[in-house]
């Protein structure tokens, strides 16, 4: 077996002995560990591989900088720059195969800016004291990041932190031995949905899809699925994409934690890779399940989905807004995009007799798509539910088009 290697990352100043700790189980276990000191004032008890002046350099500055910066805020804001700098390029040299970082509040901070740096499928751990804190804003996550609470570890070495850092020790290894990172060996296309009974065109798109050559990703639209979704196509991972699945837009417009970052429906376009675009949920805000529904949204219709999310209706007017967010973000594309309207609905609830059935919401969405898609978007209208087979069809038939025109490639 090939000895991989570990980007361990902490402020070594204050957290030298539990660094060391953890770099000592990887080595225990067979493999090698490569140490980044991200701290500012104090001294490793021993040198790091990467120190803190060469993290600063690389930040486009010094430490000497970062120390009369004038608080902790700034200076750490320097070392977090430079942190991801080498991360990348540690990465991209073949020098380390995974990144494993112990922070508090500020090694956290700094360690989710180096785990966005780094592709998907690049094993990432985080061992923090605020893991899975609602104090974590859901864009700051890389989209498959790991983090586990650093439970007694505060300050210093005990029994109870030594379970954290040993299991993250083991985690992060295992990883890096037994990943295997996202490499098509078909072209793939990228799709968004909601579930499988809110949106279940899948079921209808995947297997022709497959006898058509194609590989076929869908990713569940509740905030981290777009985040990964946008970052592979940003990536050029995606040969086309079934973009149907909106809400996200909808909850970043409301506020609703369940958002996927304010690049959601950027990353394709900015790659031009072809879309395939259709207002699925447009009609829908999600939020947490627990969580009491903020009171404007209180007296609307809702589905409680279970007991994590649950869903209220956008009225017409905002759904509108929507459709005018999505248009904006869809005319920076650089690749063709044609957006199916299906008329008579866009989710399983928004049906009669369910609990989104909304005529007026649906016109006004009808209505705003008709006046705003403007060429260079192609306006593909079906008098359909999205989850019609028509809807589908129509979908297959204009990635056909695209394919006999070379505008999709059906081999790698």
């Amino acid at each position: 077996m090939v000895k991989k290697t570990i980007l361990v990352i902490g402020t070594y100043d204050t957290k030298d002995e539990e660094l060391n700790y953890v770099c000592g189980c990887i080595v225990a276990q067979g493999g090698d560990v490569l140490t980044m000191d991200v701290s500012v004032l104090g001294d490793p008890s021993t040198p790091t591989n990467i120190s803190k002046h060469q993290v600063a350099e690389a930040g486009g500055s010094t430490i000497q900088i970062a120390i009369k910066s004038g608080n902790e805020n700034s200076a750490m804001q320097i070392m977090a720059r430079g942190a991801v700098v080498l991360t990348s390029q540690l990465h991209a040299s073949g020098k380390v195969d995974a990144m494993l970082a112990l922070g508090g509040t500020m090694g956290t901070d700094l360690a989710l800016d180096c785990a966005q740096a780094l592709p998907m499928g690049v094993p990432k751990y985080v061992v923090s004291t605020v893991s899975f804190s609602p104090i974590i804003p859901p864009d700051r996550l890389a989209p498959d990041i790991q983090m586990i609470l650093w439970a007694g570890g505060l300050y210093g070495l005990n029994s109870v932190c030594k379970s954290s850092l040993s299991q993250a020790a083991g985690a992060v290894l295992g990883s890096a031995r037994s990943v295997e990172s996202p490499k098509a060996d078909r072209p793939v296309i990228g799709m968004m949905s909601l579930g499988s009974s809110c949106l279940s065109y899948m079921k209808l798109l995947r297997d022709p899809l497959e006898a058509r050559g194609f590989e076929v990703a869908i990713f569940h639209a509740t905030g981290m699925g777009g985040m990964a979704f946008e970052v592979l196509a940003r990536q050029g991972y995606f040969v086309a994409v079934m973009d149907f699945a909106m809400q996200e837009l909808a909850n970043s417009m409301v506020g609703s934690v369940i958002n996927a970052g304010s690049d959601r429906l950027t990353g394709a376009g900015s790659k031009g890779i072809p879309q395939i675009i259709a207002p699925g949920c447009s009609d829908l805000i999600d939020f947490v399940g627990w969580q009491e529904t903020p009171p404007k949204y209180a007296d609307r219709p809702f589905h409680q989905h279970n007991r994590l999310i649950k869903s209220s209706l956008l009225r017409p007017e905002e759904r509108r807004t929507l459709i005018q967010d999505i248009a904006t973000r869809l005319q920076e594309s650089k690749g063709p995009v044609n957006f199916i309207l299906p008329t008579q609905g866009v989710e399983a609830w928004d049906k009669y007799g369910e609990p989104a059935y909304d005529p007026d919401g649906l016109s006004a969405m009808v209505d705003e798509v008709r006046q705003i898609i403007k060429p260079p978007l192609q306006l593909t209208e079906v008098d359909c539910h999205i989850n019609d087979q028509a809807f589908a069809d129509t979908a297959l038939n204009i990635l056909d088009d695209w394919v006999a025109k070379g505008v999709v490639q059906c081999e790698l």
